[in-house]
């Protein structure tokens, strides 16, 4: 199903606006992690805006969907994404990484509102949407919980545990997206440790696997749906592969390893704004 026409301009705009923000934090802070944040703006943008029930005036409320952002040092997407879906204004988002600031490096849930769990450490995130699934089900909760995941945090034993917990409870409740950029912070995966077939290695474990392009706003929103569909009809937890580029939508940082954990510079930033602006 595809989005609305008036929706996907909307989404497309909130895209270009989450970009220029993850840029100047981590230009602001001279350190953070723009390529896995721009990598992944347009499944967490489908999310928040078309998917996700939740209320940033209360972020505790029992009945919302849950949020797990597993790959928890995406924090520039993190914070502009919840500042524009209005758990805090967001005004001084330009903090991120200071001292004293709520906006740290790793996503901390005591630290800033709409933060389901504290992430970072890669291989817990999967468990903590695992143990979210079985309690929302416990209390007969009409939700679901989506789960952000890295690449490189499937070389995580933890996380293949989990992955294997879930469908053995079959969690019809949980969605996982994998944001599938092939690069982590000592190279590409495939050269670090292999990760493919993982959709082979999913099904296995007994999800069902949808493979889309992740910066495809309309793919992401027809799997989303798809998932919450097929989830508690075959009562068994969803994966969305999405495939990405890491740095998308700035050409010098497009599917380079650098920028996993590099910030840009005056003239970097300058250039990369430009692109954005235009759309490129």
């Amino acid at each position: 199903m595809p989005l609305p026409e008036e929706k996907l301009i909307e989404l497309k705009e909130i895209c270009k606006d989450l970009r220029r923000n993850i840029l100047k934090m981590t230009h602001a802070a001279a350190s953070g992690h723009p390529g896995g944040s721009l990598s992944a703006t347009e499944i967490l943008s489908v999310l928040y805006f078309s998917i996700l029930k939740y209320d940033p005036t209360n972020p505790n409320w029992h009945e919302r969907d849950r949020m797990v952002i597993s790959k928890g040092h995406a924090t520039p997407l993190v914070y502009s994404i919840l500042a524009k879906a209005g758990y805090y204004k967001g005004d001084d988002l330009l903090t991120f990484r200071r001292l004293g600031s709520p906006y740290q490096g790793h996503i901390d849930r005591l630290k800033a509102p709409g933060i389901e769990t504290s992430t970072g450490s890669l291989g817990h995130g999967t468990s903590n949407a695992v143990g979210m699934a079985l309690g929302c089900r416990l209390d007969k909760l009409n939700n679901r919980i989506y789960l952000l995941q890295s690449d490189g945090e499937l070389q995580e034993g933890s996380t293949w545990e989990a992955i294997m917990s879930a469908a053995h409870y079959k969690l019809g409740n949980l969605t996982a997206i994998l944001d599938r950029n092939r690069i982590q912070l000592d190279g590409w995966t495939e050269e670090t440790m292999t990760l493919e077939p993982i959709n082979k290695k999913y099904e296995a474990f007994g999800w069902h696997v949808i493979e889309i392009d992740g910066h495809d706003l309309n793919q992401i929103y027809d799997a989303i749906l798809k998932t919450k569909e097929i989830g508690p009809k075959e009562n068994k937890p969803c994966v969305i592969i999405a495939h990405t580029v890491k740095g998308k939508g700035v050409s010098f940082m497009e599917d380079e390893v650098k920028w996993h954990g590099v910030a840009p510079n005056d003239d970097e930033l300058e250039k990369a704004l430009q692109e954005i602006e235009r759309g490129s």
